[in-house]
């Protein structure tokens, strides 16, 4: 199980919609046991389902998959401003539109 600490995006203020001490009970708990991939990888470490020699090369073939992903994406021509928000809405609202 994990839980988002921080905000969606900049625009988003998580505080105004969650219970402070929830928040805070979260953030003591995830510093203490850390994050979910990092979980997992010393579960599997310590169950011997991998050596360390795999899981580092499963470290870096990741690391280069994310890579080789946005070099891809980077390199793939900006979709026009008018695209913006066609998978946001259903309907583009009015204020947007104009």
């Amino acid at each position: 199980m994990s839980y988002r600490v921080g905000d969606h995006s900049t625009s988003d203020y998580s505080a105004a919609y969650r219970n402070e001490t929830e928040m805070e009970k979260w953030k003591e708990l995830l510093e203490k046991f850390s994050n979910p991939i990092s979980r997992l990888e010393k579960y599997l470490l310590r169950e011997g389902v991998i050596t360390p020699d795999q899981n580092e090369k499963l470290r870096t073939n990741a690391k280069n998959m994310v890579r080789e992903a946005l070099k891809a994406a980077n390199d793939l021509p900006k979709p026009s401003i008018d695209v913006m928000f066609s998978d946001v809405y259903e309907s583009i609202p009015t204020h947007i539109g104009e």
